[in-house]
């Protein structure tokens, strides 16, 4: 295998200091008033010789990897892959890259993932949460390194966060479902205490009891494999043959409701009423079409990068955090229509 070259093999083939030939590399001829010819010179050579620089020691040198890393539940949701995709092209715009993963809703697979981006020396973090790593954001702020959290925040950690107000389109959406005569709602979400999670929760009972309605929830483990959630789907709806009606609290939940739905042989909306979080082609494209709560995701990508980008731009221990709190709409289609 060829070996790669360094600056101190570019050096000593020029008889030139290597310190002469970082300066160079690194845009401060001019500053070091190194000569235009000795600067024609090493950059002719690197070109012919296709001298790539280690970016992990530039990153050291520098104190700026110009990468960010983006953390998410699951990059294969259509939810976090729009956002993810639209964060990537600006950040792009401005000089970064963007390294992606997905933390399966896991805190020691997050923890392990925030280490290895330590060890890659990321300049800044955007972050959708698990539970349980409050410490960890904590030790990121402490090192003077940006974090900006997304779709859910931690309550205990003084930190930029942008999401949507889950409590009020939650409380619109299940309005939505009494206004049309449904008595018999059922939520079906995951069993979790997560800000937007527990938000959305509340929001459909507030908005069942202030109509004398007795709240109806089913809350499942959260888990990414389709047959441990369509499981207990079937079960409950089996048990419960006389709702009318039922709000997912999350995209992942509503297709693998529609899924059981189909397989019970239930019509929609004459047998069920639905209503799902996340709206996306899947909704638009079932028949009848499912009314959905739309995010705002081009909003909430642009205003991500755009809080951290500001925090690396101006880096500074007593910036004001910012809570950004954006508006969904509720795209209203067939399955939650009285017939």
């Amino acid at each position: 295998m060829k070996k790669k070259l360094s600056i101190i093999d570019i050096a000593n083939s020029l008889n030139i200091s290597k310190t002469t030939i970082s300066f160079i590399l690194n845009g401060k001829a001019q500053e070091k008033r190194i000569s235009e010819e000795l600067v024609a010179t090493v950059l002719k050579y690197v070109e012919e010789v296709g001298y790539k620089p280690n970016s992990l020691a530039k990153s050291l040198r520098t104190g700026k990897s110009h990468t960010i890393g983006l953390m998410v539940e699951d990059i294969s949701n259509p939810f976090f892959a729009s956002i993810a995709r639209l964060i990537e092209d600006k950040a792009y715009e401005n000089g970064y890259k963007i390294i992606y993963c997905s933390t399966d809703n896991d805190t020691n697979k997050t923890q392990e993932l925030i280490v290895m981006f330590r060890e890659r020396h990321v300049d800044g973090y955007i972050i959708a949460p698990p539970e349980g790593i409050e410490e960890d954001i904590r030790s990121l702020i402490k090192d003077g390194l940006p974090v900006v959290l997304f779709d859910r925040h931690l309550p205990k950690v003084d930190t930029d966060f942008v999401e949507i107000d889950n409590f009020f389109c939650s409380y619109n959406a299940t309005r939505h479902l009494v206004d049309q005569g449904y008595r018999k709602i059922a939520f079906i979400t995951f069993l979790s205490s997560q800000t937007q999670l527990n938000s959305r929760l509340q929001g459909f009972k507030e908005a069942v009891l202030e109509n004398g309605i007795e709240p109806i929830i089913e809350e499942i483990l959260f888990n990414h494999n389709e047959d441990l959630i369509i499981g207990p789907i079937t079960e409950f709806l089996q048990k419960n043959k006389h709702l009318d009606a039922v709000f997912f609290g999350t995209n992942h939940m509503g297709t693998c409701g529609l899924k059981v739905i189909n397989a019970l042989g239930l019509k929609v909306p004459r047998d069920l009423a639905i209503v799902s979080f996340d709206d996306y082609d899947v909704f638009k494209l079932y028949s009848p079409p499912v009314t959905a709560i739309a995010q705002p995701i081009e909003e909430i990508a642009d205003n991500v990068i755009t809080v951290l980008l500001n925090k690396l731009n101006a880096p500074s221990h007593h910036q004001k955090t910012r809570s950004i709190v954006l508006k969904t709409s509720l795209n209203v289609r067939g399955s939650s229509e009285k017939k």
